[in-house]
């Protein structure tokens, strides 16, 4: 972006193309899946197993139900609120605020691009 407006920076990251969105799911990896793979971060998947590090719900470890693409949150299994009504509700949270502790590698290309990168 060449802007660094905050206003413009806003609207750009909003109204990103799909292809642009997957570049703002990366979330932080552990201290020891980075040294294990040799990244920072990596994108976010369903089936990740990540630990809330910032919020209400700081410190809760869960499995990633679903991404949220267009809005760039996440929903974590043990991360959910009771309502009036005694239903319970998922509450999304943003991914900057998790770090993956555990990668879902089912996907050999996603396999695959990690180790590439660790070499």
């Amino acid at each position: 972006m060449s802007s660094a407006s905050p206003r413009k920076q806003r609207l750009r990251r909003y109204n990103a193309p799909k292809h642009i969105l997957g570049k703002f799911l990366s979330a932080h990896l552990s201290p020891e899946l980075r040294n294990k793979y040799g990244r920072r971060a990596v994108r976010l998947r369903q089936g990740d197993t990540v630990k809330v590090i910032k919020g209400t719900f700081k410190n809760i470890e869960g499995k990633v139900k679903r991404v949220d693409v267009k809005r760039q949150m996440a929903y974590v299994e043990n991360v959910s609120i009771k309502k009036a009504d005694g239903s319970t509700v998922d509450v999304p949270i943003r991914i900057p605020n998790l770090m993956i502790t555990q990668l879902n590698l089912d996907d050999k290309y996603r396999k695959e691009k990690l180790e590439a990168k660790q070499a």
